[in-house]
């Protein structure tokens, strides 16, 4: 989950506990749409599963009811604007797609994206990722994890804030099934040496190619990756399973 720094200080002799949480995002301002925001309303009711946290077993979704079928369960953290998350799932109606996600925009698109497309195998939460894995995902029980284009806080104290890292890949296996993939892509180099470092010493986890893996073709080229190559930043992808 994501971790957190604790300060404690002394108050008139009581020590006072002071939790500051380290999130993988910050929430930024963006455009929303007439369009975006007219579905962010009246669609996520229908397609969005709302955050919960409680006690007991009972606390994790039962992906049977949340989709209405025993298909395989893809998780996609961050979809920004959900086209590739569409168009994937258009092209696999027999995989399901549990996109979560903060950014209201984003989220107002990707229902507009299911509305035209009449997608059936989607649904988003919209809160922390670390949270929703920790408090509603059971062990084993994710097909994959799709995180694409992940914010790679490139200042060095920011490194923390970075998704795929140590202890947090840690909770990611925990919820893969066996033979279960986590697939990565950025287009920040120094990125993508550090998340093949880290997934490289996550228990559990073994990657399926020599480094970093070749490009897939399934995975459709969305605006912001072509704003990469327009930079002529270098595309990287890793994938590893659970072993």
């Amino acid at each position: 989950m994501d971790s957190e720094n604790v300060e404690t200080k002394e108050n008139d002799g009581d020590n006072v506990r002071i939790r500051r949480e380290v999130h993988t995002f910050v929430i930024r301002a963006g455009h929303f749409t007439n369009l975006e925001r007219r579905d962010y309303e009246n669609l996520l009711p229908v397609y969005g599963v709302p955050y919960e946290k409680r006690d007991g077993d009972d606390r994790f979704l039962d992906f049977r009811k949340v989709f209405g079928n025993d298909n395989p369960v893809v998780v996609e953290i961050g979809f920004g604007m959900g086209k590739a998350t569409a168009i994937i799932a258009e092209n696999n109606p027999d995989i399901n797609y549990l996109g979560i996600e903060v950014h209201k925009p984003g989220i107002g698109k990707l229902l507009g994206e299911i509305r035209e497309r009449g997608l059936k195998n989607i649904r988003i939460i919209e809160h922390d990722a670390m949270e929703v894995l920790a408090d509603m995902i059971r062990d084993e029980s994710v097909s994959a994890f799709h995180i694409f284009f992940a914010d790679p806080w490139p200042k060095k104290r920011h490194h923390k804030r970075r998704l795929v890292q140590r202890p947090r890949t840690n909770l990611l296996a925990s919820k893969l099934l066996k033979s279960g993939y986590l697939y990565f892509v950025t287009d920040w180099l120094p990125y993508a040496e550090f998340a093949l470092e880290e997934l490289s010493c996550t228990d559990g986890l073994r990657n399926r190619f020599d480094g970093f893996a070749p490009h897939q073709e399934w995975r459709p080229e969305t605006r912001f990756e072509q704003k990469g190559v327009d930079a002529n930043r270098v595309i990287s992808e890793v994938m590893f399973e659970k072993v």
